[in-house]
């Protein structure tokens, strides 16, 4: 029987409560990362429409090595290298080929990267891929990065360290101490490399993510994802030049890929600079996740000071079920299991967007106060 062993494997997912299916968009958003409200902006709008009208191509026709580099690929980095404070940035169709593409081709043999424990999947595929030996430290503790980082001095390694985090982390909404990371960093003469897809664009100065004080430092390396509060798509590699030219030339994800539509990195500069001309965008945010920090902190969700607040029921059934009695009622509010989150850490993820206030707060409060208890 053809496809034998990936049945099994379904019907095994299925009987622990882990099926995945695609599903519309449906009710008042609480699960997008859009979380400014910039993917239907008429500013995007108007500068795809620009772009289409002075005859940027809809497609790359090729890789960047090939025929597929277009200007508008170049003056994205040029002006994406100046917003971030930085020597180069490398555009990517996507956070994952940028995490892929860097962690598989910068650590070398001998090196050691030590990875938060709770990083994107996208991060673990490109340890996967790479040459470096690897260990996950606790979750937040910068502690247990250094406590790594030493014991393998100790065992004889020679190599560089690679410190790998996220600023923000998707399935938690905490952050994670930069600061103590880059001083770990130094003191090690490791490379700490930040994940900022959930930060960019909502933190820090004018939106630069929250490693926008470690920016420019010769071992920081940052991603700033394009897809998520930003509006479009795509991704940013960010740092020295020397790690742009080394992923030009070695990394496989990036030369091995088609380029990125041209258009959209049209309309990821105008995303970049409505982050300067609208700070009013974040202010209106932060207000609602306070206001949000209090109102559904009291139904039983994380109060995490971002706009991301898990509500951890445990249970994968209980937690789907309650994911579709919220949908049912109109709240787009999507239910997140293992391997994603962590055994027994079963949620529902609550996305704070410019798409919804303090109305519509209150009602999802309603609703899962009915619906929990």
């Amino acid at each position: 029987m053809f496809f034998a062993a990936q049945r099994r494997h379904l019907d095994d997912l299925a009987s622990a409560g882990r099926t995945r299916r695609l599903s519309p968009r449906a009710g008042t958003d609480f699960a997008s990362n859009d979380y400014l409200a910039l993917a239907s902006s008429p500013r995007l709008r108007g500068a795809l429409a620009e772009a289409v009208e002075r005859g940027v191509p809809v497609g790359s026709g090729g890789s960047r090595l090939l025929r597929g580099n277009d200007p508008e690929h170049e003056a994205l980095e040029t002006e994406a290298g100046a917003f971030f404070g930085v020597e180069a940035a490398l555009f990517l169709g996507s956070g994952y080929a940028a995490n892929t593409a860097l962690l598989s081709a910068l650590p070398q043999r001998g090196d050691l990267i030590v990875y938060d424990a709770l990083v994107h999947a996208s991060t673990l595929d490109g340890v996967r891929l790479g040459r470096g030996d690897a260990v996950a430290a606790r979750h937040n503790d910068a502690d247990a990065f250094a406590d790594a980082i030493a014991s393998w001095r100790g065992r004889g390694g020679t190599g560089t360290p690679w410190i790998v985090a996220e600023s923000l982390y998707s399935m938690d909404g905490d952050f994670a101490p930069l600061a103590a990371l880059a001083e770990i960093a130094d003191r090690h003469e490791a490379i700490l490399l930040v994940d900022e897809a959930h930060a960019t664009g909502v933190w820090g100065m004018d939106g630069r993510g929250c490693a926008d004080r470690l920016d420019g430092r010769p071992n920081v390396i940052t991603l700033k994802t394009m897809g998520k509060a930003m509006g479009c798509e795509g991704a940013l590699v960010c740092g020295p030049a020397l790690v742009r030219d080394f992923l030009v030339s070695r990394g496989r994800p990036f030369i091995f890929s088609t380029a990125p539509s041209p258009l959209m990195a049209a309309v990821a500069r105008e995303s970049l600079t409505i982050l300067r001309d609208e700070p009013q965008r974040r202010d209106v945010l932060q207000r609602l996740i306070a206001y949000a920090a209090e109102r559904l902190g009291s139904v039983g969700a994380t109060a995490t000071g971002s706009q991301i607040m898990p509500l951890v029921i445990g249970d994968n059934a209980a937690t789907m079920r309650a994911a579709e009695a919220v949908q049912a009622a109109g709240f787009d509010v999507r239910g997140i299991r293992p391997p994603t989150v962590p055994d027994g850490t079963a949620r529902l993820r609550i996305s704070l967007t410019l798409h919804v206030g303090t109305d519509e707060i209150d009602a999802l409060g309603d609703v899962l106060n009915a619906v929990l208890r």
